[in-house]
């Protein structure tokens, strides 16, 4: 009877083991989607940033050949 419970036990032992392990893989995995998806926010935003500065940039081109354009003045 002792090594009927003996090996139930070893078996609970070895399902929690083999549950650690499946839980520790899915939590790395996650680990590295968010790691991903952090490096990728981080990209856009910067890149966003920059597309930002280029359309201001333009803005106040257009905005001052507007006025340039309607005061009568030539452009060249």
């Amino acid at each position: 009877m002792a090594a009927v419970h003996r090996e139930a036990i070893q078996k609970q032992i070895q399902q929690d083991w083999a549950n650690r392990e499946y839980i520790e893989i899915i939590t790395g995995s996650i680990k590295k989607i968010t790691d991903f998806l952090n490096s990728f926010d981080m990209s856009c935003r910067s890149r966003l940033a920059v597309l930002n500065e280029k359309l201001t940039t333009l803005e106040r081109r257009i905005e001052y050949l507007e006025a340039r354009v309607t005061k009568g003045e030539t452009l060249t």
